[in-house]
């Protein structure tokens, strides 16, 4: 018996992922795949008339087993990947991309939405409804349901060959990291570094039958204390080369051919679909709706950041140069984040390390835990009967206060070789309504947060600290959703607003009536004090210029990828470089490449849509003077956001559940303001 084709005996029917084998993903998919074109038979061969009922209602569920089979393998391949996962994905990706495309091209059945569609202002339907339905009638009409057969067959070509590049960008990726080990022979090539770092290095080495040896990778908590620590200048450089060239080598693993192709497949199905760039596609169903508008968006932010950042790393330069470190002229990439930490550190008294001791992973869990019963008065408990795919992960039952089941959460917070980089929320059953019982969400975090070592416990850095609590938010806007619709439902929701939720939790790190409720010393059980809470805020706008032109770049190498048509990129490293040049605040070197290893603009849904971040960014610092103005656990405001935003998912605009929220449109001032860009 498959696993993944029955209904799952297990508690709040979680994945059995003790039970699921490689060898069921593909099996499974056929049989899915089969069953749910079944269904959509039934819904176009319907005798009757076409109602919202039984088109609308009836697509929303047809091919839900297909959904299940899918998010339990993409998540698996993104969290716990091998190499049998990353041959199976070669297969299932196009089957999934033909099964989609057969539907979103089915004439006979856009025929019976589009007759809803136009009879749509007479139907009587609620807001979600007409959510609904118009994200089902432009689903068809931005996937080819407006296209000839010639066009169509392009379409689907487009859309398989896009399906197998973004797999292979992301392996290429993810081998490029696992390949590098920087193996160092004696603790004086550490020197600098925190002993909670060293101990790491020393632990990694063994971990690869190195021992007696230190080791360090490009997994984001080894790479980053080295480059912030390591005194040996030479060492850095080798680490940050060797980072900043992944999937640039010219090698079996070179991404250049792929992100070109991507580019220009996505560019030539926009114009299929009547749009002139794949930017302009994409913006049709964002609050920003414009290239122009993003484009002028970020500029507006360059203007009033450059400045700041400019002095910022003239200021670094001197400093560096008269601490024995490089002359101005000579300062590279590599060190900016040693001597930017000095320079933290000599201004503010401020050492990032000393924080380390009073954020113990396990207390800080139990922090964003405790504000969310503060907040929105749910609980959560480790469920140890519920299976879980590794066992660094955990599972937890979420309660509210009535003792009401809310959701599963799963946490899987450290790196390792079948994990890919970064930090993420994902879900393996979104909340939505079945014959009227509630089917409330399984969600998860994935992070790659400092491991625990034989004589400590994971200490997390402050950044470490602030993307948890990011994520948390993230599946906060999951686990709270009440909707009627699995597709409106959580984080169903354009992309420049999914990350409010999530941004605007971050606000709460910062704050000592939050802090005071988690961050005590490991070892001695002291509170955090005072001057440290005082000196995250000072220090919180520390190169924020630079900060803000990093994202900014970043948002602007996105838009030249998808705003234009890029048939004329023939060299990605100098295609590169122009685009990020309005940007750069420090030399470049060659093999030094971005594009080809960012996952989020070409393997994940960011593509013109990193601007995003920032965009959210304005939302989250207007939100959060809302929480600023009553208290930041004051219940009403907690009310009000959870009501207007948490729940309401995708099934009304952003635009109107921001202002019910909030009263108004979001203004920028509060973020120019808290980034001292003003």
């Amino acid at each position: 018996m498959n696993p993944l084709l029955y209904k799952y005996e297990t508690p709040f029917e979680t994945v059995p992922f003790d039970q699921i084998k490689s060898e069921h993903f593909l099996p499974a998919l056929q049989e899915a795949i089969k069953k749910g074109k079944e269904e959509i038979d039934e819904i176009k061969n319907n005798p009757e008339k076409p109602t919202f009922s039984n088109v609308c209602e009836a697509m929303e569920h047809a091919g839900e087993l297909v959904g299940k089979v899918a998010s339990v393998f993409y998540n698996l391949h993104s969290a716990e990947s091998n190499d049998d996962l990353q041959k199976i994905a070669k297969e299932f990706s196009p089957l999934i991309t033909e099964y989609s495309n057969d539907i979103q091209l089915d004439e006979k059945l856009f025929e019976r939405i589009k007759e809803v569609y136009e009879q749509r202002n007479s139907l009587n339907l609620n807001t979600e409804e007409m959510r609904l339905l118009e994200k089902q009638y432009k689903g068809f009409a931005r996937n080819g349901a407006l296209l000839n057969e010639e066009q169509k067959e392009e379409l689907r070509a487009i859309d398989r060959e896009l399906s197998e590049l973004g797999l292979h960008f992301g392996d290429n990726v993810l081998k490029e990291t696992n390949d590098f080990l920087m193996l160092l022979d004696s603790e004086e090539d550490l020197k600098g570094l925190p002993e909670s770092a060293i101990e790491a290095a020393k632990h990694l080495a063994e971990e690869k039958d190195e021992a007696g040896k230190y080791a360090v990778n490009l997994d984001y908590p080894s790479f980053v204390p080295f480059m912030t620590y390591a005194e040996n200048r030479e060492l850095r450089e080798k680490l940050y080369r060797a980072f900043s060239s992944k999937a640039f080598k010219g090698n079996e693993y070179d991404n250049q051919e792929i992100v070109k192709k991507i580019a220009t497949l996505r560019h030539r199905r926009a114009n299929l679909l009547g749009y002139a760039t794949h930017a302009d596609f994409v913006l049709e169903e964002r609050m920003a709706e414009k290239p122009q508008k993003v484009i002028e968006f970020l500029d507006n932010l360059l203007d009033k950041a450059k400045p700041i950042a400019t002095k910022e790393m003239d200021e670094l330069k001197t400093f560096a140069a008269e601490k024995g470190g490089p002359k101005a002229e000579e300062f590279m990439p590599w060190d900016y984040s040693f001597w930017a930490e000095k320079l933290k550190k000599e201004k503010f008294s401020f050492d990032a390390e000393e924080l380390k001791p009073y954020f113990q992973l396990e207390k800080v869990v139990d922090g964003v835990f405790t504000v969310a019963k503060k907040l929105f008065g749910i609980t959560f408990k480790e469920r140890r009967d519920i299976p879980v795919y590794h066992q660094d992960v955990k599972a937890y039952e979420v309660s509210d206060e009535q003792g009401r089941h809310v959701g599963v959460f799963y946490a899987d917070f450290f790196p390792r070789a079948g994990k890919r980089a970064g930090a993420w929320m994902t879900s393996y059953r979104d909340q939505h309504m079945v014959n009227g019982q509630d089917m409330r969400p399984h969600v998860s975090i994935v992070c790659n947060f400092t491991k625990p070592t034989p004589t400590k416990p994971s200490l997390l850095t402050f950044g470490e600290v602030t993307t948890l609590f990011h994520e948390f938010g993230h599946s906060l806007h999951g686990l709270l959703s009440k909707c009627t619709y699995e597709s409106l439902a959580g984080t169903s929701v354009y992309w420049d607003f999914v990350e409010l939720p999530s941004q605007v939790l971050e606000n709460w790190a910062y704050e000592k009536e939050c802090l005071d409720l988690f961050a005590e010393h490991y070892e001695t059980g002291e509170k955090i004090p005072e001057h440290l809470i005082e000196k995250i805020k000072s220090t919180s706008n520390f190169h924020e210029g630079r900060q803000t032109i990093r994202q900014l770049s970043f948002g602007l190498l996105d838009m030249a990828w998808h705003g234009q048509d890029p048939k004329d990129i023939k060299d990605v490293g100098a295609f590169e470089k122009e685009a990020m040049a309005p940007c750069e605040l420090l030399p470049t070197i060659d093999e030094a490449n971005m594009s080809v290893s960012f996952g989020h603009i070409f393997r994940g849904g960011y593509s013109a849509g990193y601007y995003s971040y920032k965009w959210a960014e304005v939302l989250d610092a207007d939100a959060f003077e809302a929480f600023k103005e009553k208290g930041i656990f004051d219940k009403e405001t907690a009310d009000k956001f959870r009501e207007n935003i948490l729940e309401k998912g995708g099934s009304e605009h952003p635009m109107d559940l921001y202002i019910a929220f909030r009263g108004q449109e979001p203004r920028p001032d509060a973020l120019l303001k808290r980034a001292g860009l003003v």
